[in-house]
């Protein structure tokens, strides 16, 4: 039988938090920053961080109990674990998005920033977060818009071939896609997530602007612009705030981890490794950080 999983974005390896996010890109964060001080709540219990990566955006999360790093990259997460140190309230997780290892109701909030343009099925993703909250918990996604003003202008003066009105996703660079707003409303509503609010994020990225405008200016703008986005999503990056909906269970006390494999929640620890007793398959914990990736056995 033919492999029809997902290709996988794999951050091993990569220098992307010290090559990408420099100095250059202090606005694109601080507009990150103003974005999540709208949408998630400012307290919870337990929140999972889809994408995590080296753990930007994880110290933000400060009225949270504890926060969960997810992402497939094992170097990526660390990086995170050498940034936020080994402790309760940061907890490091190697797993692939679309088979996510976490009981049924688990979290009730959730973070994916800069992460679903990795995704050639974004629907399925978005069913296995679903998955892993509780009913009524908040999910902030963030997407890369393929509607937005620069491509609307470049298309209208011939400069590229696609169309920004076109729903289909564009892939501008390999597992580098860019989305149209009403697509993303209707993969949310198809995996129970009702769409509440969203912001338009980072209209004024354009170096020359950058360059020439203070920052402390720059966020101020930020923050006038954002709620623009109830109206239209014309900016590069589009930030959602969504409640998770349907019937979902909550995750019964001293539930935490499910095999990706076969779903069974019996899973116990044994040494440097957790044993699931319905496959037998066995999961590394490596230096602090849950290894469930099934595609890197």
């Amino acid at each position: 039988m033919a492999d029809t999983h997902p290709p996988i974005c794999d951050y091993e390896g990569s220098k992307y938090s010290s090559e990408f996010w420099t100095a250059e890109r202090a606005y694109e964060d601080q507009a990150e920053v103003i974005a999540l001080q709208q949408l998630l709540p400012q307290s919870g219990n337990l929140l999972l961080e889809l994408g995590a990566g080296s753990g930007r955006n994880s110290p933000r999360y400060t009225g949270y109990r504890q926060v969960v790093l997810l992402d497939y990259s094992l170097s990526q997460l660390q990086q995170a674990q050498q940034n936020l140190g080994r402790n309760q309230r940061f907890l490091y997780v190697a797993a692939d998005i679309y088979q996510l290892p976490f009981v049924v109701g688990l979290f009730d909030a959730a973070t994916m920033i800069r992460t679903l343009h990795h995704m050639t099925d974004p629907l399925a993703a978005l069913k296995q977060v679903r998955g892993a909250l509780q009913t009524g918990a908040t999910f902030v996604l963030e997407y890369a818009n393929k509607q937005n003003l620069k491509s609307i202008l470049r298309y209208r003066f011939h400069k590229q071939s696609w169309s920004p009105y076109d729903l289909e996703s564009v892939e501008f660079e390999k597992l580098n896609f860019d989305f149209h707003p009403q697509m993303i409303a209707k993969w949310l509503k198809e995996a129970n997530f009702e769409l509440q609010r969203q912001l338009a994020v980072s209209y004024l990225r354009l170096g020359v602007i950058k360059r020439i405008v203070p920052l402390s200016l720059l966020a101020r703008v930020e923050r006038w612009l954002q709620p623009t986005g109830k109206f239209y999503q014309l900016s590069p990056s589009i930030f959602t705030r969504n409640q998770a909906i349907g019937d979902n269970p909550k995750a019964q006390v001293d539930t935490f981890f499910k095999c990706p494999a076969c779903e069974a929640y019996d899973l116990q620890p044994y040494g440097p490794r957790i044993i699931c007793t319905g496959c037998s398959r066995e999961y590394p914990i490596r230096n602090g950080i849950f290894d469930f990736r099934l595609q890197a056995e």
